[in-house]
């Protein structure tokens, strides 16, 4: 049994193929990751199955995809060989912020996983956040539906939504990014930006969607201003971006919640999304004891 790290995506989706297409809605966030990702890796059993994967790049921190808690433990028993000294990566493999390297380290996956890969650093950790991955089941949009109407965010909105972005950013206690120009540029000049308008005109609430990949996209991103909510403006732009993902022909429309808000995760089981799995977020706080 053994971890196996590439930076190749086609070589970590040929060996991992298998193991992904089984459950694409739990791999999500390494589906969407692996394009991009510093480091992908998978876990083999000694009979040739894969039952672990995770992407990794310094930016993003670590996310692991469907894996049991024996391949977590084994990957942070294994994390000292994995960054040298000075962080860059290593041949072979790496994961920045090791306990070897004594610098803090974000790790998102299902929490059995996480939660076992922390334990087994054996540093000081906490808790950044508790999520719930949903999936779209049949969509029904609010009734009544709020007033005003959806509509695709153009290059003329990008000043107000990167606005937006920083204070989502905020509300959802991240650390926000100087600048969302580019971040929202990209997403609107690729129509995966959506608006909902009060009748007067004005843009009230936005919702973002992943590309799609592997059959799914992700929708992300949802936003409202605490001056216009409880309108049934974000119930609104969640069901334009929803019904627009599903008309290009993607089978699964996924989304992640924040566990904490209540309002947000009873919204979207009213619109028609059904719970997949829940999530953890956790810091590193301390080298190894």
């Amino acid at each position: 049994m053994t971890w196996h790290f590439t930076e190749d995506a086609d070589a970590f989706r040929a060996a991992a193929a298998r193991h992904l297409a089984a459950e694409p809605d739990r791999n999500t966030a390494v589906l969407t990751l692996m394009g991009r990702a510093e480091r992908l890796g998978w876990w083999e059993e000694p009979d040739g199955r894969v039952t672990g994967v995770l992407a990794h790049s310094p930016a993003a921190g670590l996310d692991l995809g469907v894996t049991t808690e024996e391949a977590a433990r084994a990957l942070a028993a294994e994390a000292d060989a994995l960054v040298p000294s000075g962080g860059a990566p290593a041949a072979g493999g790496s994961i920045a912020g090791s306990p070897a390297s004594g610098g803090p380290v974000a790790v998102r996956g299902e929490t059995a996983a996480v939660e076992a890969y922390a334990a087994a650093c054996a540093r000081p950790w906490r808790v950044t956040g508790r999520m719930r991955l949903f999936r779209l089941g049949e969509l029904t949009p609010p009734d009544p539906a709020p007033e005003g109407r959806g509509r695709l965010a153009v290059e003329a909105d990008v000043p107000l939504v990167a606005g937006w972005t920083r204070e989502f950013a905020v509300a959802i206690g991240e650390e926000p990014a100087e600048d969302y120009t580019g971040f929202v540029t990209e997403r609107i000049t690729e129509g995966r930006l959506h608006l909902w308008e009060a009748p007067d005109g004005r843009p009230v609430s936005m919702a973002a969607v992943s590309r799609t990949i592997e059959g799914q996209a992700r929708v992300h991103l949802v936003h409202t201003p605490p001056a216009d909510r409880r309108r049934g403006y974000a119930a609104g732009v969640t069901t334009a971006v929803s019904r627009a993902v599903l008309a290009a022909g993607t089978g699964r429309v996924l989304l992640f919640t924040d566990l904490a808000n209540p309002t947000s995760n009873a919204l979207y089981q009213r619109l028609g999304y059904r719970p997949v799995t829940d999530h953890v977020g956790v810091e590193f706080t301390g080298p190894a004891r």
